[in-house]
């Protein structure tokens, strides 16, 4: 039996899930502050799992706080298709970022149990401690663990500003699991996504059928010169580190550009001490964000911020310490699961166009250890990291049927589909 052509989604409770999350962390402007391991961050976890309890999941967590919703299916030995995303939020984060992701795996799960259909094999939704890197750097860290990219105690021993550990924070919340992270075979791992970019509604497609993932590379600098006194110190006798670190975001704005389109180049975090107005900076902290979707040119990249920094600490008489903290290469997805995400397009009739996410995920390292693809809906005016983040209705029901086609392509790969007994449900 091939994929029932009438599955459906319920879009009305899946937009609901949306809005009942947002209200975690809500922030005035219509945004979410829900970062990683906080108060709030448990708050939206421990709705997350009281709602996969009610669709019938077994729950379970690992040492990285990932949490997994488990439908069984009918050969319950085979290895899941995992759906996912994140929960944690940026300072000023929008309400879809990553929680689209999660709640429409849930909505997939309720959508299945509506249909009481059962697939072969079992089904999960996973949702992944610290995406963002917005508290704890770096970004995807647990995603990461659970591919093998980082081991546990990297992991755990990542520290917020205030020196407060991952491990210390997942034991206060109460998500330091059990489980063990990773080391088990996943059947296909499905992601959906707003694109966080506006190339979809610019050309008024519904889907984006994601085929590949930029790399990235994030970097740590910190410029040393000499603190003094902000009147009597001459111009031309000052080490002033804050001088040393606006010639770097230039050199960054201007490799970025260098390397465009398809380059992006970022200085989003900046420290200076001693942060007074009549004091020259004598440190100052900062951060770089290189993408690209060539590893050569990424490369290249690297290589002239390497250059820049060195001759700009060279110029003002600044000392430097210069740390490359995360790298990965650019992705290209599994084909097979870009062809489920394909045929879920089709038989849904959305509009669609391939693209390449210019924002890491979790899929990205997911990929390094199960067959990955990635659904994207569109947000309004492409933006996101961002308190007005907005998608709509339509647009998040849409790719929630995509996903749920996608799933039932992989989950039933080995055996067809097949209906429960009348009256019968899973879970």
């Amino acid at each position: 039996m091939s994929t029932p052509q009438n599955v459906a989604v319920n879009g009305s409770r899946l937009w609901q899930s949306l809005m009942d999350m947002a209200q975690i962390g809500a922030t005035p402007k219509g945004g979410v502050c829900r970062l990683a391991l906080t108060d709030l961050d448990k708050q939206g976890r421990d709705l997350f799992v009281r709602w996969c309890e009610e669709a019938g999941c077994t729950v379970s967590v690992d040492k990285m706080g990932n949490i997994f919703a488990r439908r069984p299916g009918r050969d319950d030995s085979l290895p899941p298709v995992i759906m996912g995303s994140h929960l944690d939020s940026q300072p000023t984060g929008g309400k879809y970022d990553g929680v689209y992701g999660v709640l429409a795996g849930l909505e997939v799960v309720r959508s299945l149990n509506d249909m009481n259909y059962v697939t072969e094999a079992p089904v999960e939704v996973a949702v992944w401690t610290n995406e963002e890197g917005s508290r704890f750097a770096p970004a995807m860290v647990s995603s990461g663990a659970f591919a093998g990219v980082f081991d546990l105690d990297y992991g755990l021993s990542r520290a917020d500003l205030d020196g407060k550990t991952m491990g210390e924070e997942l034991a206060r919340i109460g998500y330091a699991g059990d489980r063990e992270v990773g080391g088990r075979k996943v059947g296909a791992y499905f992601e959906a996504h707003i694109e966080q970019g506006p190339i979809l509604e610019i050309e008024g497609k519904t889907i984006g059928v994601v085929t590949d993932c930029q790399g990235q590379r994030w970097y740590e600098i910190t410029f040393t010169g000499q603190e003094a006194h902000a009147g009597p110190t001459p111009m031309v006798r000052r080490k002033d580190a804050l001088l040393g670190a606006s010639r770097v975001v230039d050199a960054v704005n201007r490799i970025g550009m260098k390397y465009g389109p398809l380059a992006c180049a970022t200085v989003g975090l900046m420290q200076i001490h001693p942060n007074s107005r009549n004091v020259i900076p004598g440190r100052v902290f900062f951060t770089v964000d290189f993408r690209h979707p060539d590893d050569t040119i990424l490369a290249a990249m690297d290589g002239e911020l390497r250059a820049e920094v060195e001759r700009i600490a060279g110029e003002i008489g600044l000392e430097t310490d210069f740390q490359q903290i995360w790298y990965y290469a650019p992705i290209k997805f599994d084909e097979t699961c870009v062809a489920a995400v394909r045929k879920g397009v089709e038989r849904t009739g959305h509009s669609f166009r391939d693209i390449v996410s210019g924002a890491g995920h979790d899929a990205c390292y997911l990929s390094k250890v199960a067959p990955t693809a990635m659904v994207f809906i569109p947000c309004i005016d492409g933006i996101s990291h961002n308190e007005v983040e907005e998608t709509t209705p339509e647009w998040s029901t849409a790719g929630c049927e995509v996903l749920l086609h996608a799933v039932l392509d992989r989950a039933n790969a080995m055996a067809e589909l097949s209906p429960l007994p009348p009256g019968e449900r899973v879970g």
